[in-house]
């Protein structure tokens, strides 16, 4: 069993000034909760993080941190996308020595109150807890549908979504992850609990185009699930268009997998037998005496393979340009700046008093042991002189 955990809630923000006192106000009672009953050490924060906001957030987060020091915060240079920023937050709170950290989106739609059976299950010996929605039912039905779609994709892609092949029925929850790396988990977003050996598994992977909800299953070890429902943004507008969306798919299914590159050369296959059955339908029309070209078939032949031709460029240029990023090093992100870690300077400050009266004894026989070598030096001096 475990003693109890520090725990650092890491929410990245993007213009979140509408919401963010309402999600601290949530997110303080329940860290009171926790470390009143126990579950968490006093030293557990929230940490939030500013991924380049336009707004209030930064000034926010500052504000908080005056009033709450179990609040912290660290400001991206620029904008640089979700999953740069819930990286970044990750690796600062294992960089401040965190047992676990718990990541969640600041518009309070993933339950707070899920927190309670993450640390649970974290106390049993999981490393990786995914909190999984039971149901769709507060996204509209574009939403939902392009969900579905999304995970289908991802099916035939190669990278099966977990749910039902390692439900245990009995107890209502996944048995094990660790054994599936090449698997995702089915409506689960962002909202899970990692602890530091799994943070320090995270830090391995270097690469830049980043779909986290894919690479975590990769790390392994021990994992869970627990599920929660799904409430309605708290306040302010969802920083998630459709055309984010679509990119953030996009980037979900080509960082994981190289399998569309292989259907383009299915694909070359069948428009290839396409081709060889037009060829035997025209010499058939030929002997029949159908002599007249058809403007139709010819029309669609070629739209047919221009779009095959366009569709297989598009998805090798997609692999090429990340193999272009991947290549370039660059970094992830840039942290501009942090809240002061108090608990972390006072402790060092205690630790200093600690050592000194240790030094000052050291100094104290120092000085006698040179004032005795002094008085010998002089004692045999003196009779040299005389």
């Amino acid at each position: 069993m475990r003693n109890a955990p520090v725990i650092y809630i890491v929410v990245p923000c993007y213009n979140e000034e509408e919401v963010l006192p309402l999600t601290a106000e949530f997110l303080g009672k329940k860290l009171d909760d926790l470390t009143r009953s126990r579950r968490i050490h006093p030293g557990s924060r929230v940490l939030m993080v500013d991924d380049g906001s336009k707004d209030r957030t930064w000034k926010l987060i500052e504000e908080l941190h005056e009033k709450d020091e179990r609040f912290a915060g660290v400001k991206l240079s620029r904008n640089r996308g979700h999953q740069n920023a819930l990286l970044a937050g990750l690796f600062e709170a294992a960089r401040r020595r965190c047992d676990a950290a718990i990541s969640m989106d600041a518009d309070l739609q993933d339950d707070v109150d899920a927190c309670d059976a993450m640390i649970e299950r974290y106390m049993a010996g999981c490393d990786i807890v995914y909190g999984v929605r039971r149901h769709r039912a507060t996204d509209t039905f574009f939403k939902r549908t392009t969900a579905l779609g999304f995970y289908k994709i991802m099916n035939l892609t190669g990278h099966n979504a977990v749910g039902t092949a390692l439900v245990d029925r009995n107890v209502n929850r996944v048995i094990s992850i660790s054994l599936v790396s090449q698997y995702t988990v089915y409506n689960h977003a962002d909202y899970r609990l990692m602890s530091r050996r799994a943070l320090e598994g995270l830090a391995e992977f270097s690469e830049v185009n980043l779909f986290l909800r894919g690479i975590v299953p990769m790390i392994g070890y021990p994992s869970d699930v627990v599920y929660y429902d799904r409430k309605e943004r708290a306040a302010g507008e969802s920083k998630y268009p459709l055309k984010k969306m679509l990119a953030f798919a996009i980037e979900g299914i080509t960082s994981l997998s190289t399998k569309p590159i292989r259907m383009i050369t299915f694909m070359g296959i069948a428009a290839f037998f396409v081709s060889i059955g037009f060829l035997i339908w025209a010499v058939v029309d030929f002997f029949r005496g159908n002599t007249i070209t058809g403007w139709a078939s010819m029309m669609v032949s070629l739209w047919f393979i221009g779009g095959l031709l366009l569709l297989s460029v598009g998805i090798v240029g997609e692999y090429v340009g990340k193999i272009y990023l991947e290549s370039k090093h660059r970094p992830r992100y840039i942290i501009e700046s942090r809240t002061p870690d108090r608990i972390r300077e006072r402790e060092k400050g205690r630790s200093r008093k600690q050592e000194m009266p240790g030094e000052n004894l050291r100094r104290s026989r120092a000085e006698a042991r040179e004032l005795q070598t002094s008085k010998r030096r002089e004692a045999v001096q003196k009779p040299e002189q005389e």
